[in-house]
């Protein structure tokens, strides 16, 4: 049944090895389960059935994946765009996290209207490859500045906004320790270096007395506060689009990238460069999306993670499968999830951050018209505290850059609407 169904020998591959493989990706990117509710939480989200939702979600994209497209690609909530949920949409913006809700749902329908019609080339040709890159470096350094916070290495300031924290509290060391665990256990190629450094300082926690263990298993908590609690007649506002946009482009970017980096390094790639099956992949990546929101999560991904499992020999959707059982299990350890302390997921974070920011080095910085608008879109996220302005005034400027410098035949139509309507939001619905 497996042989049919996902083909093994046709790749090269057997049920040892793609069970090998599930495990090794589902430990490369298990820390959602942990990193995910707190965030949700700081949204209003009931923790624990954040904690279920995120599992769920996972559990459910990577099986669509697995099953459908046949690829040994996981997913779960993202990096990034559950961090723009809680501390933008809801916490600055003032939405409820009911309305967000829906604003993730509309993006995933979106993006299973794109990817069904196949617009999703046209969208990604259009814009630049160095504004693409800054987009996801402005995102990491978001997710560093909401990190550092939670380890308490930054707080806020009366007179220069932001300055260090008390050195002398456990939780910054504990933190910078284990974010030093962490990029250490991956330079050596560890299996699972951001799980064992989250634990590591959760144990370094447990130790300390400041934080306790309630038991290790449990039945998983209730679903209830957040299932069907979407309201995406709220995320129709007008001041919205811009967010729904934003969760979109962001997805799509996040997810096409992923997908090819993974198919290329397990050689799915067909001779003419195309991915076959990409318009499954896609829909499967965006009806993970709206499975999620729907549960009571933020924006489903694909991870690219997946690449640890593909070195392990990973090559058919049976990988994806053995994941997605990994986090339907891991739904009976939620004390041990609502155990961990803020301070324990900061420096996974903070390390996610540092994998983000690497784009900036395919940047032509001798090229002011391209590094001006990188640095602006890149900067503009963690000092708005959104993923959303500094899309925003990224388009803007690199367009009106482009335009003064007498380059304007570097621009496409695309460019010139999206900046104009950018304008508009900004204007008259900031």
């Amino acid at each position: 049944m497996l042989e049919k169904l996902f083909k093994l020998r046709e790749h090269g591959s057997n049920v040892r090895t793609e069970v090998l493989a599930g495990v090794t990706t589902f430990l490369t990117m298990a820390y959602i389960i942990f990193v995910n509710p707190m965030m949700m939480a700081d949204a209003g989200i009931d923790p624990g059935a954040a904690f279920v939702a995120t599992c769920l979600a996972a559990a459910i994209g990577s099986l669509v994946m697995g099953l459908w497209a046949n690829y040994p690609i996981a997913l779960a909530p993202g990096m990034g765009l559950n961090a723009f949920f809680s501390y933008t949409v809801v916490g600055s913006m003032g939405y409820s996290w009911q309305v967000a809700l829906g604003a993730v749902f509309l993006s995933g329908f979106l993006f299973f209207l794109l990817s069904l019609f196949r617009i999703r080339e046209w969208i990604i040709d259009s814009i630049p490859l160095p504004l693409r890159s800054a987009i996801a470096a402005g995102i990491g350094l978001f997710l560093a500045l909401i990190a550092l916070k939670s380890a308490g290495l930054v707080v806020d300031h009366p007179v220069t906004l932001v300055t260090m924290g008390d050195l002398g509290q456990p939780a910054p060391l504990l933190a910078a320790a284990g974010f030093a665990v962490i990029v250490a256990l991956s330079y050596r190629k560890v299996t699972g270096a951001v799980m064992i450094g989250i634990l590591l300082v959760t144990a370094a926690s447990f130790l300390l007395g400041l934080s306790h263990l309630d038991g290790l298993v449990s039945t998983p908590p209730s679903l209830k506060p957040t299932f069907m609690e979407l309201d995406i007649k709220g995320a129709l506002e007008v001041g919205l689009l811009s967010v729904v946009f934003a969760f979109l482009f962001v997805d799509l970017f996040d997810t096409s990238g992923t997908l090819i980096g993974v198919a290329q390094k397990a050689n799915l790639v067909e001779a003419d460069g195309k991915m076959p099956r990409l318009g499954r992949a896609l829909m499967a990546d965006s009806t993970a999306t709206m499975a999620g929101a729907a549960l009571g999560t933020s924006t489903t991904t694909s991870y690219i993670e997946s690449t640890a499992g593909i070195s392990a020999g990973g090559r058919t959707g049976l990988t994806a499968c053995v994941v997605a059982l990994l986090f339907l299990l891991s739904m009976f350890f939620s004390p041990l999830a609502t155990a961990v302390p803020g301070y324990a997921t900061a420096p996974a974070l903070l390390f996610v951050a540092v994998l983000m920011t690497h784009g900036l080095v395919q940047i032509n910085w001798d090229d002011l018209t391209e590094a001006a608008p990188v640095v602006v879109t890149a900067l503009a996220m963690p000092l708005t505290f959104s993923i959303a302005n500094g899309i925003a005034l990224g388009f803007i400027s690199w367009t009106v850059i482009k335009l003064l410098a007498g380059r304007w035949r570097e621009l496409n139509p695309s460019l010139y609407v999206l900046a104009g309507l950018f304008v508009i939001k900004l204007a008259l619905f900031s």
